[in-house]
């Protein structure tokens, strides 16, 4: 899975005391996972994609192109 490049957004929550992990690409859902640390974030973000892809392959929806960032030079 590791073929996939969508961008993965951690950010930390006072509210949850923790920091939550997103996938700005996929847009049903604003926060997929979440760590108590950064490492734990970045650890649970990458094993909440592949079945978040499974999902929306299993339902026949098309995946949404990764987004790019460019910089300017």
């Amino acid at each position: 899975m590791n073929n996939f490049k969508y961008k993965m957004i951690i950010q930390w929550s006072d509210e949850d005391n923790c920091f939550l992990v997103g996938f700005p690409d996929f847009s049903r859902q604003r926060w997929r996972t979440h760590g108590d640390t950064y490492e734990e974030a970045v650890a649970n973000g990458t094993e909440a994609l592949e079945p978040l892809i499974m999902a929306y392959e299993a339902t026949g929806e098309t995946l949404p192109e990764p987004s790019t960032y460019k910089i300017a030079v």
